[in-house]
């Protein structure tokens, strides 16, 4: 495979029971995003154009990803770019990866589409293509799904 070849797709869904209002802030406010997403800790103001950081620690080791705010549409759609280091890779914009969140309202539940649009290099057992994650063994869409129905209305 050339350089710079690779594209990956993965989709993500969720249905959450709670408005789309309130699955939003727990997508976008940094309280709530640290408990969802491992104790990451959000910097950003949602505004197009501006810099997007998540930090987290690991067993002492810290963590960080960041890129550009590209679409806010509240409480319909979000868009954002990232890059997360790893050894060998640049820091340079064909290595950012997009992540696109889009929430559709249904029957009163809150359906969470989540899109990772990613031309890195694999690693690993990494295949080119279009995967559909587990979505119901996903800890992470789990936490999600659990902070925001327990907020309530």
């Amino acid at each position: 495979m050339q350089e710079g070849t690779f594209v990956s797709l993965s989709t993500s869904r969720v249905v959450i029971a709670a408005p789309a209002a309130t699955v939003w802030a727990v997508l976008t406010e940094p309280r709530y995003v640290a408990q969802w997403q491992y104790g990451s800790v959000l910097e950003t103001d949602w505004q197009v154009g501006s810099t997007i950081r998540f930090t987290a620690e690991w067993d002492g080791t810290t963590f960080a990803q960041w890129g550009t705010v590209l679409f806010v549409d509240a409480p319909h759609e979000l868009r954002y770019s990232l890059f997360a280091p790893r050894p060998g890779l640049e820091d340079v914009p064909e290595n950012y990866f997009t992540m696109t969140y889009t929430l559709r309202t249904d029957a009163g539940s809150t359906v969470v589409t989540i899109t990772q649009d990613d031309p890195r290099p694999p690693t690993g057992d990494a295949v080119d293509g279009e995967a559909e994650a587990d979505d119901a063994e996903n800890p992470v869409l789990q936490s999600l799904k659990a902070l925001a129905e327990s907020l309530g209305v």
